[in-house]
């Protein structure tokens, strides 16, 4: 018996694909729009299970969008997204495209159904959004400071300070109402792309509701390219004998969750009762804050203990200094993350990471 019928954008990609096996191993049927994108799959076609509906098109093409919605849905997962930092402003052009166009127009195709009930929307958003993370000082209270100066970065000042009374600020956990100051051209697509799905989702009567991702690791994660991530960026190099570099001085603070998780997370809000997440936004994450560093050292442990971290002092534009989640808002649905840190990362070192994964859905 089917549970649910389930579109996935970007379902052949990193996340969307753990999404989609954790809807075909309870029974749900499961429909994908994915464009297979070279920057994440190269140059090899993922593999399916018979039990998927593939579609190979294009948020960005309303006829697609229309074929993949004319069979009835209950949800839509948006996974579709560039992410990362990418190449900056020569990429600025294709995040808005895919991340604002594509999603407005997917918001559009299912206004344009006739004749069935919205299906609810869960948009893939992230941590990205906030920016900075939240801070407390001692003297002065809670602070925001906003992006850090390079000036200070190449000075290897690194931690915010207090704007009254210049002290070290105490890093705290994120809330859902954290002031939202992107300071990457991702973040912004990305905030850009949440305050569309709400406003014309709650004039098209679709409920929507958004998913602030932290830092998601797991198998199949795009690696070797502008658009991957902190953890396969540390695993290509171990895997190629090289030492990862740990920028600034590896003390940020980051909240890791595994991909198995990122998924469970998914399938709670789309059972939920309607009434307790439409139109609201969830922090997705462990609670538990991570250094990068020890990151990066559990994972070399793991892949080559023999190699060494290396701390070149530089930087990146755009990063934070530390921001992790606060998680007790999704954890009121009963939300519990699964995957420890240490087992986590224990898995991910033996796990596939590529540019052109094998999406196996069986």
């Amino acid at each position: 018996m089917i549970y649910l019928r389930a579109l996935v954008t970007g379902g052949a990609g990193f996340i969307g694909s753990h999404i989609v096996e954790a809807l075909l191993a309870r029974g749900d049927y499961v429909r994908i729009i994915d464009n297979l994108d070279g920057r994440v799959h190269g140059d090899s076609t993922p593999t399916f299970s018979g039990y998927v509906d593939f579609i190979h098109g294009d948020i960005l093409s309303s006829p697609t969008l229309r074929d993949a919605l004319k069979e009835p849905v209950d949800v839509v997962f948006h996974e579709a997204a560039i992410v990362g930092l990418g190449k900056g402003g020569a990429d600025a052009e294709s995040y808005v495209s895919t991340n604002i166009n594509g999603t407005a127009r997917l918001m559009h195709a299912i206004a344009e159904l006739q004749g069935e009930r919205r299906p609810r929307m869960i948009l893939a958003s992230t941590m990205a959004i906030y920016g900075e993370g939240a801070y407390m000082c001692k003297t002065c209270g809670t602070q925001q400071p906003g992006m850090r100066y390079e000036a200070d970065l190449r000075e290897r000042r690194w931690e915010p300070i207090c704007s009254y009374c210049k002290r070290d600020l105490d890093p705290q956990a994120v809330t859902e109402d954290h002031p939202t100051q992107p300071g990457t051209i991702y973040g912004i697509s990305k905030l850009g792309q949440e305050l569309l799905c709400i406003a014309l989702g709650r004039e098209a009567d679709t409920p929507v509701i958004a998913l602030r991702y932290h830092n998601v690791y797991g198998p199949r994660m795009p690696r070797d390219t502008p658009y991957a991530g902190v953890a396969s960026i540390f695993k290509s190099r171990l895997l190629a004998g090289l030492p990862p570099l740990v920028y600034e001085d590896g003390n940020q603070l980051r909240d890791f969750i595994h991909a198995n998780d990122i998924a469970r997370a998914n399938l709670l809000v789309a059972d939920a009762p309607l009434a307790d997440v439409a139109f609201q936004a969830f922090n997705v994450g462990t609670g538990r804050p991570h250094r990068i560093v020890d990151f990066a050292g559990e994972l070399a442990k793991a892949i080559a203990p023999a190699i060494q971290l290396q701390f070149p002092g530089s930087f990146r534009l755009g990063d934070v200094r530390h921001i992790f989640a606060n998680t007790s808002k999704i954890e009121r649905l009963g939300f519990k993350p699964l995957v420890s840190f240490e087992d986590g990362v224990s898995r991910f070192a033996k796990e596939p990471t590529r540019t052109s994964p094998k999406v196996v859905t069986s």
